[in-house]
């Protein structure tokens, strides 16, 4: 009775082919995500079946059952019919032309665009400009340079820069008269704040510029001061060595006897007699306190002004 019964149950399960051309036959037992397993016996069981393994006419097969149905239908390739692309209909575009643009002389189509408009503006003012320029070039009125450029664009300056120079006009018998009788007459000097000679009652005398130098005796001589401003000068072991050599030694010699260093730094002005020592950061200067001499350090990122003062 039992082996008619699983005869029977044979007869009645299902055959699946897979990929690799073999087959199983058993009742649907589970289905997931990973695959299906089937009952081939009373007690056997295949393994599980990955979806990639079964063949498209089981995948089929499967979808007439409910519970494996969700599970097969993504597998299922379809149809070439349903995969064929659709043919590409062309309009037939020979019929089909942008319409041309009306025909109008150049002067027009100018006139009746903005763009047209400006560049018309542009060249009439580069006329104009012109005009002017040619005509102070060829020593000729202004106004008629103006004026052709204006009447006239791009032609009239042309006609203006072909005209010949106009000469000057020589000067007449009376203006090189005034002219001469300038150039012979002394040149008079007369010192600010002070009265004319003639004023004061004293006789007008002339002084005379001759190669030598003034005549008289020299003016008197008044102390310079050279000032080293921070911005202007770098401050450093190199411009005190070239700038103030005389100022290195114990002893100064006769030419720097009559200079004198002032330092002014953030909070004190200094009154340098000598540069005792330098380095590459600061120097050392011997400065003179009333009655006492002393030596000051001085980085030179402090220093704001260095003035070098002659006496007379």
């Amino acid at each position: 009775m039992l082996c008619l019964c699983g005869a029977l149950a044979a007869m009645a399960a299902d055959t699946y082919t897979l990929t690799d051309g073999t087959s199983v036959t058993g009742d649907l037992v589970t289905a997931d995500n990973s695959g299906v397993m089937f009952r081939t016996g009373p007690e056997t069981y295949s393994e599980k079946i990955p979806w990639l393994k079964l063949s498209q006419d089981s995948l089929k097969q499967l979808l007439q059952n409910a519970k494996a149905k969700p599970f097969a239908e993504p597998f299922i390739e379809p149809a070439p019919a349903e995969t064929a692309p659709k043919p590409i209909q062309l309009a037939d575009m020979t019929d089909v032309r942008l319409p041309l643009a009306p025909k109008r002389s150049l002067i027009g189509a100018l006139f009746t665009s903005s763009v047209g408009l400006v560049l018309i503006l542009l060249v009439y003012a580069a006329s104009v400009y012109a005009g002017y320029e040619i005509a102070e070039f060829r020593a000729r009125p202004k106004g008629m340079g103006i004026g052709m450029g204006a009447a006239l664009p791009v032609l009239g300056p042309i006609i203006l820069l072909c005209m010949p120079h106009m000469a000057t006009p020589e000067p007449t018998p009376e203006e090189v008269a005034v002219a001469a009788e300038a150039e012979a007459e002394p040149q008079r000097f007369s010192v600010p704040g002070t009265p004319p000679p003639a004023a004061a009652g004293v006789p007008q005398e002339n002084i005379q510029i001759v190669a030598s130098g003034f005549s008289g005796a020299p003016p008197p001589q008044e102390s310079q001061t050279e000032v080293f401003q921070r911005g202007q000068f770098m401050f450093n072991r190199r411009f005190f060595e070239t700038k103030f050599a005389g100022f290195f030694g114990v002893a100064r010699a006769e030419a720097d006897r009559g200079k004198t260093m002032v330092v002014k730094t953030g909070a004190t002005l200094l009154t340098v007699e000598r540069i005792s020592r330098i380095s590459a950061n600061e120097v050392h200067f011997e400065t003179l306190q009333g009655e006492q001499r002393e030596e000051v350090m001085v980085p030179f990122a402090d220093i704001q002004q260095v003035q070098l003062k002659r006496k007379a």
